[in-house]
């Protein structure tokens, strides 16, 4: 096994904590990431084996470039799971679509690139028409899925040499799907770690939509390039930051 450096966003609980903790058993080199210094507290358990913890509210654009800026000053990565996000409120954009954008836009060295998605992608609007970027009102899930998925194939077909996918994880009992989610949390997992770190063939393709070890077809304006290429633009003009 070759061991990489793994980024994972938003790993304090839930399908990122699970993430992290699999990679450093399985013998790779771990960022965890928190929003707050209370919750990176909590990381503790991660940090004493060897994991190194980067803070910042990803709600936030200047601490998303801060977060960036630390990680470019210190070892290369190798990948990063792009798992933080929000089901509901203000921040759903900022968090699920314009940190994401930030950090793959700022961070250099990962070749491997990986997107939290959701099924909620099927149900959202391809327009950023209208899209309140800054968190001044709630967003769309459905449309920030849609949002991302899409992100991770522009990614892909726009950087030949690095591996973007998107994985649906399912519904699975965190924090954010509720106790009574029905999907397996431990599968939940682990795809995206897969695509992080495995040299199996089939984890070295991309621009796939992944679900529980399967490629599945995303909604069809996912490999449109006329919405991939708006998308960029948009986030383009609305970060200052081109990808």
């Amino acid at each position: 096994m070759i061991v990489s450096r793994i980024l994972v966003t938003g790993s304090a609980d839930g399908l990122g904590r699970a993430a992290a903790d699999s990679l450093l058993s399985a013998g790779h080199e771990v960022v965890v990431h928190a929003r707050n210094p209370e919750r990176a507290a909590g990381l503790d358990a991660l940090s004493d084996r060897g994991a190194h913890v980067v803070v910042g509210d990803f709600a936030e654009r200047d601490a998303v470039r801060r977060v960036a800026a630390e990680l470019n000053d210190g070892k290369p990565l190798d990948a990063v799971i792009h798992n933080a996000g929000v089901w509901s409120g203000p921040a759903v954009m900022p968090v699920n679509v314009i940190a994401p954008y930030l950090v793959t836009a700022l961070l250099r060295g990962p070749r491997r690139l990986v997107y939290l998605s959701s099924s909620s992608h099927f149900d959202g609007r391809p327009s950023t028409d209208g899209v309140d970027w800054r968190g001044g009102k709630a967003g769309s899930y459905s449309d920030s899925k849609l949002f991302v998925t899409a992100l991770a194939a522009a990614v892909a077909r726009l950087r030949p040499g690095v591996l973007s996918n998107a994985v649906d994880p399912g519904w699975v009992p965190t924090k954010m799907g509720g106790p009574n989610a029905p999907d397996d949390l431990e599968l939940g997992h682990r795809t995206q770690e897969w695509l992080a770190s495995s040299d199996d063939p089939q984890a070295l393709t991309t621009g796939g939509y992944w679900y529980y070890g399967e490629q599945l077809e995303p909604h069809g304006s996912v490999h449109d390039e006329d919405f991939q290429d708006r998308l960029l633009r948009t986030l383009a003009e609305e970060t200052g930051t081109v990808l």
